[in-house]
Formats: C-alpha cells, structure tokens, sequence
C-alpha cells in the first residue's frame, strides 16, 4: 500500500510497512498533523490516539524513514542521517519514502497531510 504525504507545495509517496504498528496508522488517514523539527534530522508530530506497538522495534533509522515513537504517541519522517541512535525503547517502523524525503529539510514547524494514496 502507498500513502502521499503534502508537505508544503510538496507531494511524496511512501510504501506502507507490513506491521500491525503501520495498519493502525493507515486506519487513522486521512490526517492533517502540524509537526516540529529535532536535531535537523526528524519532523515529528502528534497522533490523535496511540497506535499498536506489536511492530518491530528499531533503534536506527534511514533516511526516507517513516516511524512511531510510543512514548508520545507521535509519528516521525527522518530526512537527514546524523549517525545517532534512537534511544530506547525505539521506533517502530510505518512507511518508507519512495523518493523526495528533502522536502522534509525545511526549518521550523511544517502542516502535513497524509493519505491513502489513489
């Protein structure tokens, strides 16, 4: 499954991972989620309800990646590689950015929306 994400005047599409983590993502789009900046490497923002943890957990990510940190019921896009870990207890991966992840690199706060795509 592919999900679109606008970001700005921005559209990329990502594949939707094989996890129950990812499936109770997809159940809740389509999402409009204002998301804030950290380290320069992630856009992250708040989900309306906690998903499923019963994904594999990971405690490094790609760039491109898209993933569910549980703690606060947030979902990241990664855009830039810095080499660090993600501390414990990880994320759980939902999507893969096929391509175009630098839309992500912009400073500040950024309104996305995801959904399905068609």
């Amino acid at each position: 499954m592919k999900i679109r994400i606008i970001i700005a005047d921005k559209v990329v599409i990502a594949s939707v991972a094989d996890n129950a983590t990812a499936r109770d993502f997809v159940s809740l789009l389509p999402l409009s989620v204002s998301m804030k900046d950290l380290f320069g490497r992630e856009k992250y923002g708040d989900l309306p309800k906690p998903l499923s943890e019963k994904g594999p957990r990971e405690n490094r990510y790609e760039v491109g990646d898209i993933a569910y940190w549980s703690p606060a019921h947030q979902v990241a896009v990664y855009y830039h590689q810095d080499g660090e870990s993600i501390p414990s207890p990880g994320i759980i991966p939902i999507a893969k950015i096929d391509a175009g992840a630098e839309a992500f690199a912009v400073p500040g706060s950024v309104k996305v929306i995801i959904e399905i795509a068609k």
